[in-house]
């Protein structure tokens, strides 16, 4: 599954500007907030390099054409260690509980890269006995020697990107990989993996409901014991913003995704995020951590951090560019921006994502991740409750069915005001 990351929010810059985004005493000094406790930690790892950008990527990914020498991999991962090392005052002593390698396409990195980058970060970082580490894989990079040599280097999860098993709709994607590369792709990380991720898109320019369907019974077929599922969306910047695709409408997408949850929990894959099914016990522990308001550390081009101390949240972004992330992580400067979360911005923050959960938040934790009373969102939770968007005891605040469908309306009533 891809990974995902929140919209953030910006306040109070870093001193001159992010000059002291790594400068742990500036971080924790006297602030607006006071955390009773940090949240859960998470890594993030931008390998930003695939073989081809889809029309429809606005992720920070850059195509490598062999025409160019070999993957710079070794100064890539060079670059990731300074940046982590620079990094680790604003996280000592914390345990990791998940590491998400995305990008990009990671599998263009070989088994053996892979092998020092993990080993990198055990020597750095307290991981947790059950640290999750997830890569994104391409069934166009598939090798079945490949995938095992990632397993045995330590990741525990792989996420392979599918999208599709209709080989017009992968062409019409920009997809370097064909239908029967995906199935063999699924097939072989069932059998390497405990458990994975498989991803589809649908609302496809010229997809009908009939080949929706034949695409979620071929993956169902797979048994996965996690599906993600994508609308395809027209981001700005990309190909398709410029040549838009006919796509269905939205009435028939609604359809689709309405057949998509009937179909997912007959085959026993439970709706527990908005784009999220999985078996008992394979939810994507990494995504959790985002939607439950918790802090991650990105380290790589273009990577995003959010990361909580006792007076403040804290957001930082690393230089975009590969080449000039590499030169600027390597001195020692890989944050190009670091800003306080706004206080005004911490509830709709944390509403942003909280929401997109089956299962809602606790009243409790509200306030232990924003350090905000209860009362910010009092009005907005009385609106949507009188409109029958969630639902709410003493304890515990969630979506209902109506909440799921119309999400953007009820995220909305949590804007702060202007």
């Amino acid at each position: 599954m891809s990974e995902i990351i929140p919209i953030a929010a910006s306040g109070d810059s870093a001193p001159d500007g992010a000059a002291g985004a790594n400068d742990a005493l500036h971080q924790m000094r006297p602030g607006p907030l006071q955390l009773s406790a940090l949240p859960p930690l998470s890594l993030y790892v931008h390998l930003p390099w695939c073989l081809r950008k889809c029309p429809y990527c606005d992720f920070n990914s850059h195509e490598w054409r062999d025409d160019t020498g070999e993957l710079p991999e070794q100064r890539y991962l060079d670059a990731l260690v300074a940046d982590l090392d620079a990094a680790l005052p604003l996280v000592w002593g914390r345990t990791v509980h998940t590491i998400f390698i995305g990008g990009g396409t990671p599998s263009l990195f070989s088994p053996a890269a892979i092998d020092r980058l993990i080993g990198d970060l055990r020597a750095r970082l307290r991981l947790a006995p059950d640290c999750e580490i997830t890569l994104e894989a391409n069934p166009g990079t598939f090798e079945r020697d490949r995938f095992r040599a990632y397993r045995a280097a330590g990741v525990t999860r792989l996420s392979v990107g599918v999208q599709s098993f209709n080989d017009a709709h992968l062409k019409a994607l920009g997809r370097v990989h064909d239908r029967a590369q995906a199935i063999a792709a699924v097939e072989e990380a069932a059998a390497t993996f405990d458990t994975f991720n498989l991803d589809l898109m649908y609302a496809l320019p010229g997809q009908t409901l009939e080949r929706l369907d034949a695409d979620l019974s071929q993956a169902l077929a797979l048994a996965p014991p996690h599906l993600s599922v994508y609308h395809l969306t027209i981001e700005p910047n990309t190909y398709f913003a410029k040549y838009p695709p006919e796509v269905p409408e939205d009435d028939a997408a609604y359809a689709m995704l309405d057949r998509l949850t009937e179909r997912t929990a007959a085959a026993g894959l439970e709706r527990y995020e908005i784009s999220a099914y999985a078996r008992s016990g394979h939810q994507c522990a990494h995504n959790l951590n985002y939607w439950q308001f918790g802090d991650y550390l990105g380290i790589g081009a273009g990577a995003h951090s959010k990361l909580s101390f006792a007076h403040r949240v804290v957001r930082q972004v690393r230089f975009r560019e590969p080449r000039l992330y590499m030169d600027k992580a390597l001195a020692g400067q890989a944050v190009a921006q670091s800003d306080d979360v706004g206080i005004a911005a911490l509830p709709f923050e944390f509403m942003l994502n909280a929401l997109r959960l089956k299962e809602g938040f606790t009243l409790a934790q509200f306030g232990e991740r924003t350090g905000v009373a209860i009362t910010a969102i009092q009005r907005g939770l009385e609106e949507a409750e009188r409109k029958g968007l969630i639902e709410r005891d003493l304890a515990r605040v969630w979506p209902t069915t109506r909440g799921f469908d119309f999400l953007s309306d009820l995220q909305a009533i949590f804007l702060p005001d202007s």
